[in-house]
């Protein structure tokens, strides 16, 4: 049997994480501040800790170093009702071992304590007399930007928690407009190297002639136009981080280069005899499926794997709507303090249009819809007619991206967050897709039915019928 120590002034917090103990057989003792907590650790010793943020008095993040003073090792398990990046980030620093959101369900808690107390217990069979450990100072930070209290944006904001303050190279991937860039500031903020330069690139629009030079620099001379010595970007970030995104458009013969560059820190640049060296953190990020272009042999295998040594995806907005209104008041804040202009509200109709759009273009899609609808609202309340059509993109652009799977994915889940029920989904699905399908065939065939339908896979008296339903005019061959 384990003992647990519940730290929190909400009584009913504490009462349902007693009874959880109680049905998993161990004793527990549920205290109202972190004065009482740490009281009450010295006098038993508890195998697991649940502590609140905010708390009377002493707050649960100041706590954890007196905590770890007093009893070395013991898991301390984090709960919150402000589960913002900042709060992740300071919980791990301060060597929490997990950190639950509230509201949360017993059967979460009962899995993140069944762990806490397994760690407690594998611990003290691998040293048991094991000495106090040190722990991070105090650091006051702030994560500009990026906002969630979804569970998909908590996971992110624990991984970005726990892989800031190492030296592994990061790939975040997501589709566009997710925040990719807000993310890799987070990391770099957080990291050791916070104090050192932050350098963004896009790949994508790097002249591709000019790209080796820019990344890597290049001599006097190298070159027509090179009319002195010039610091690559890789170089500028030296004792920082770089940021490059859309990772996927670098070209072929430059992989081999960047390769090289972190298997040994050395930069060649463009016309030199010798390396530079430059120690920094790489960050890279995209939009598309490094794996197809492996298998397209169009990006190398084993610069992936240097890339990837921690991945992080970033979930598109449509998978965390409980976030759509948050970041529409965020996004009302910043734009309306920036202007000047008198912060006007969001009539509940507005909300309910927003949380139920795809928004194909993410966060940043979002933030255009608001500001557009706050040039039309003129400081009043946001109406949905304020807003802008919902965007679409490009079914090219998808399809060549190898986003079409997504876009119906996409499309789906918006049908099911906004019908009643889903009732004749394929057949709406049908209507979406089937028009634009037979026209282009039968345009491109000049009317002629029978070639269509041979092409299409289909009996040519269906897709007459087809034809004859959707006013798509052909020829009958018959």
């Amino acid at each position: 049997m384990s003992h647990l120590l519940f730290i929190d002034d909400e009584q009913s917090i504490c009462w349902g994480l007693t009874k959880l103990a109680q049905r998993l057989g161990h004793s527990s003792e549920a205290v109202g501040s972190a004065e009482l907590g740490l009281q009450a650790a010295q006098k038993t010793r508890p195998d697991a800790v649940v502590l609140d943020v905010r708390l009377p008095g002493m707050t649960g993040l100041q706590a954890i170093q007196k905590l770890h003073a007093i009893v070395p090792e013991v898991p301390v398990v984090i709960i919150t009702a402000y589960g913002d990046l900042e709060t992740a980030v300071e919980a791990v620093r301060r060597g929490t071992f997990e950190y639950l959101v509230k509201p949360f369900d017993l059967q979460l808690a009962e899995r993140t304590i069944t762990r806490a107390l397994a760690a407690s217990l594998a611990r003290q069979i691998a040293s048991p007399g094991a000495a106090n450990v040190s722990h991070p100072n105090d650091v006051a930070s702030s994560a500009d930007g990026i906002v969630g209290k979804s569970a998909a944006m908590q996971a992110v904001f624990k991984q970005i928690a726990l892989v800031a303050p190492s030296s592994a190279c990061v790939h975040l991937r997501g589709e566009s407009g997710t925040g990719k860039e807000l993310v890799a500031r987070a990391i770099h903020r957080y990291s050791r190297r916070a104090d050192g330069p932050f350098i963004p690139v896009n790949l994508a629009a790097l002249n591709p002639s000019l790209a080796e030079s820019e990344l890597f620099g290049h001599v006097r001379g190298a070159f027509t136009g090179a009319e002195s010595q010039r610091k690559g970007l890789l170089e500028q970030a030296d004792g920082g981080t770089i940021f490059l995104d859309e990772v996927a458009d670098i070209p072929m013969a430059l992989q081999v280069k960047l390769l090289r560059t972190l298997e040994h820190g050395e930069i060649w640049p463009v016309g030199g005899d010798a390396p530079r060296h430059a120690d920094f953190r790489l960050i890279s990020a995209t939009h598309q499926d490094l794996r197809q272009r492996i298998a397209n042999e169009s990006f190398r295998h084993d610069l992936y794997f240097r890339l990837v040594t921690f991945e992080l995806e970033l979930p598109p907005l449509r998978d965390r709507r409980d976030d759509i209104a948050l970041l529409a008041h965020h996004f009302l804040d910043r734009l309306s303090s920036r202007s000047g202009a008198t912060r006007p509200s969001l009539a509940p109709a507005t909300v309910t249009e927003l949380e139920h759009r795809p928004w194909f273009g993410n966060v940043r899609e979002l933030r255009n819809a608001i500001e557009h609808a706050l040039v039309l609202s003129r400081g009043g309340t946001v109406e949905p007619s304020h807003l802008p059509a919902a965007a679409l993109p490009s079914f090219a652009a998808a399809n060549a991206d190898g986003g079409l799977k997504q876009l119906i994915e996409a499309w789906t889940k918006s049908e099911l967050a906004s019908a009643a029920d889903g009732a004749e989904l394929y057949q709406r699905f049908l209507s979406q897709i089937e028009p634009a399908l037979f026209q282009v065939v039968v345009e491109h065939y000049r009317g002629q039915v029978a070639t269509a339908a041979r092409i299409l896979g289909m009996h040519r008296t269906t897709l007459k019928k087809k034809l004859d339903e959707y006013g798509i005019h052909g020829k009958d061959e018959s």
